[in-house]
């Protein structure tokens, strides 16, 4: 039996797929931890105005509106690092008694059902983009087309689904060599 038969499926490729992806994965973070950053200073800013309405100031028009389509940026943006570092929510009291090997077997199980779940939302956001453009459809307040909202989406969803499907990789690797490694 070579290497890979027992290391897993081209480890050496996995170990230098991951860096790149966990790279790219903080660097949307970061990115997103950027807009969410934006998004408090408006909010602050906008109820400060609202307590200063006296003085010529006023709250700043369609806040809510901004801080949705941000949020829903932020989210998709934070996605691929939560699960490129293992950050989702497990229920660890009922597999904790498993062996190992059972374990990262339920783990490429785990990674599978997201994976699919991660492509199924982003095809989604996909449509649902070309939709909000092909009907313009707008905010009420600013009357921002709403297909920029998922247009800024979309990237991050898109690359939740690649880091998804490279987790898949990672966990079968780690299945057939019986362990989970974190």
């Amino acid at each position: 039996m070579n290497d890979s038969a027992i290391g897993g499926i081209a480890p050496a490729l996995e170990a230098r797929a991951g860096r790149v992806i966990g790279q790219v994965a903080r660097g949307l973070a970061l990115a997103g931890g950027v807009v969410l950053t934006g998004i408090a200073l408006m909010t602050v800013i906008s109820i400060v105005g609202r307590g200063f309405s006296f003085a010529g100031l006023g709250p700043i028009p369609g806040d809510f509106e901004l801080v949705e389509a941000g949020c829903a940026v932020v989210v998709f943006a934070f996605l691929p690092w939560c699960q490129y570092r293992r950050g989702h929510v497990t229920v660890d009291i009922f597999v904790s008694r498993l062996s190992p090997r059972i374990q990262a077997v339920l783990t490429v199980l785990g990674n599978s059902l997201l994976s699919l779940a991660a492509c199924l939302i982003a095809w989604r956001l996909w449509y649902g983009m070309l939709d909000k453009f092909s009907y313009q459809e707008t905010t009420m307040i600013l009357g921002m087309k709403l297909g920029y909202a998922y247009a800024a989406a979309f990237p991050g969803a898109a690359f939740f689904a690649v880091v998804c499907l490279y987790t898949v990789w990672r966990s079968l690797n780690e299945a057939i060599r019986g362990r989970e490694e974190r």
